[in-house]
């Protein structure tokens, strides 16, 4: 993860140029006047890159910047220069005047070229192979904001133009703002000098700030820790979202041009096959190396992209393998649910919906100019007969049991709110059990889309009781038994047990009570009898809810992993009212509380690829 300076830098030299304020400065602009030239025939074929880990599977195909003799690029059949590509506005200019048939960036930012590339017929964006999804950015964000709704009237910093303007946009949608709800500052860069870390250092009127994993362990030490100060730490400082969770929101990808995909479309199937297959084998690799195994072919792909980055920017080849753990490659099963799935919330239709808005609400396109989907043939040969990982069966990836279990332990411990990212409630009536989908379409919707984007974090449904029936149960087994005492007038009422002072107030104080049998034995009035029945009634509901979620993303022809949604049961430990004087103030307990929670990696299921 250390290696993610590498990235910065990278990027920083790339979009730098595109400093301009987004909202106001066209790409074409950016990009500047030439013509559309045809992509030269013959000698190898020029392919970008870009200081990301998911490019070391292109060094490794290619055995290097030029093809090698016995790699896999060349048992395809192809002939490649592999040349660097940080520029993103040069990259352009090279794609357009037909120097290299290929872009290659995030989707976001081939969204705001999309203009400039889909102008002219032969230049139009056909994305052809998805390689990865980033977990290695993050949101960092002062002590006062502690979820994703906090931001509302906060100023946020980010780099002009770079694959954080997206992963904001992404932020502002789960907490449903707008970015005029905030103030964004743009900075030139991406780390380093003039780039949102060093101002968020600089100036406490910034909120939060987007960096990647260097500037993230240097301003809070790391994904669960805030900084105290020391240590060059900013106090308060911590992260507030990071793609570790939001894993569907920065995915990585290859763009052609459409006259030189219609002409060589075999060409360019060998080229994505080929790239899978490295992917293939590099997740094997890397799992390895990160066991202790010793694979020389992995050392020299680690040593050679120090040398192909230079050591200013990838010191070793620790840092190398830590830019590869920073990438989740997609595969062969992620392309086929990327440009095939129905129903795939993070796939290309999605994608190109988020990008194209973007690109046109900020100020990168005058009109939205769509992007071609890969078109490319899975179940062809040159994929099925010569990869090997090919299931695209997704299983669950959450171990439901685990995650309860953390959730818990968290709940006890007080720390669910620190591992919150968001949350929402839905109320409900007394004793009801059904939440129908005309009622909640707009929650459940909301539900979906979330676990969605964070593929990586939890989906609590939390079902909450009302405490009166157990609070009334309460006061008269006390009374019953002699052991509680009521002074003061109605409506200042005060009560002690045993002699000493009982807060009604204090639901915690009241659970502790009940369950040390403070209460027990009065038949009538059995307290602990109606907080269980409170508990199990919370967890039915919670468990009503999850099914109805379900349903209705069947209904949609959307397909969710249950396993990433976890019903709990709270009863009355959390009541937004401890003591109701109302009805009214009663329904307010009544509830069923959506959160989204970063959990530890231990409750995941180990997967190869993301899809």
């Amino acid at each position: 993860m250390k290696a993610k300076k590498s990235i910065a830098a990278g990027l920083a030299l790339g979009l730098a140029v595109a400093a301009a304020p987004a909202q106001t400065k066209l790409f074409s602009g950016l990009v500047g006047p030439g013509s559309v030239g045809s992509v030269k025939a013959g000698g190898a074929l020029q392919v970008p890159f870009i200081i990301w880990g998911g490019d070391m599977a292109t060094f490794y195909a290619n055995g290097g910047l030029k093809t090698k003799a016995g790699t896999i690029f060349q048992k395809q059949g192809l002939n490649l220069n592999l040349t660097p590509g940080d520029d993103f506005i040069q990259q352009v200019r090279d794609y357009r005047s037909g120097k290299s048939p290929f872009l290659r960036g995030t989707f976001r930012m081939i969204g705001q070229a999309s203009e400039v590339i889909g102008s002219d017929p032969r230049t139009k964006g056909v994305v052809i192979l998805q390689m990865t999804w980033s977990a290695g950015d993050h949101m960092i964000a002062r002590e006062g904001v502690k979820r994703v709704t906090d931001l509302k009237g906060k100023t946020v910093a980010v780099q002009q133009g770079g694959p954080h303007i997206g992963m904001l946009d992404d932020v502002l949608k789960t907490a449903q703002l707008g970015w005029d709800d905030i103030t964004v500052k743009f900075y030139d860069e991406l780390t380093g000098p003039g780039s949102p870390p060093q101002a968020f250092r600089d100036d406490p009127s910034i909120s939060a700030c987007f960096a990647v994993t260097p500037d993230m362990f240097g301003l809070c030490t790391d994904l669960n820790s805030v900084g105290t100060g020391a240590e060059g730490t900013v106090k308060g400082a911590h992260v507030l979202v990071s793609t570790a969770e939001l894993s569907r929101s920065i995915a990585d990808v290859y763009v052609c041009r459409k006259d030189f995909y219609d002409a060589n479309r075999p060409l360019v199937r060998k080229f994505v096959a080929g790239y899978l297959k490295a992917a293939e084998e590099l997740v094997d690799k890397r799992a390895a190396h990160d066991a202790g195994t010793t694979d020389q072919g992995y050392i020299n792909l680690l040593n050679q992209t120090v040398k192909i980055y230079t050591e200013e920017v990838i010191p070793n080849a620790d840092e190398a393998h830590g830019l590869l753990l920073d990438c989740t490659f997609a595969g062969y099963p992620g392309n086929v649910s990327f440009f095939e799935k129905q129903g795939n919330l993070h796939g290309f239709e999605a994608f190109q919906t988020a990008a194209l808005e973007l690109a046109t609400s900020r100020g990168y396109a005058k009109q939205k100019m769509g992007l071609f989907p890969s078109g490319l043939n899975y179940k062809h040969d040159d994929f099925l007969k010569y990869l090997k990982k090919t299931e695209a069966v997704q299983g669950e990836r959450f171990r439901a049991e685990a995650v309860l279990s953390e959730i818990e332990e968290l709940s006890s411990g007080g720390l669910l709110d620190d591992r919150t990212i968001l949350a929402f409630t839905i109320n409900f009536n007394p004793n009801q059990t059904e939440f129908s989908a005309v009622r909640y379409a707009a929650e459940f919707t909301r539900v979906i889309e979330t676990a969605d984007k964070f593929g990586n974090a939890v989906v609590a449904i939390r079902g909450h009781s009302d405490p009166s029936k157990t609070l009334i149960d309460l006061i008269k087994a006390g009374n019953a038994k002699g052991t509680l005492r009521r002074s003061g007038t109605r409506g200042n009422y005060r009560y002690s047990l045993n002699g000493r002072a009982l807060d009604l107030n204090d639901t915690a104080q009241l659970v502790d009570a009940i369950g040390a049998g403070d209460f027990d034995g009065v038949e009538d009035y059995n307290p602990r009898r109606t907080m269980q029945a409170a508990l199990n009634l919370s967890r039915n509901r919670a468990e009503a809810v999850k099914k109805s979620v379900a349903e209705y993303a069947k209904a949609q022809g959307i397909t969710i992993d249950l396993s990433q949604i976890q019903p709990q049961g709270v009863g009355i430990a959390e009541p937004f009212i401890a003591k109701p004087g109302s009805m009214d103030e009663a329904k307010q307990n009544m509830r069923v509380e959506f959160r989204l929670i970063r959990v530890s990696a231990e409750v995941t299921q180990e997967s190869d690829f993301d899809f």
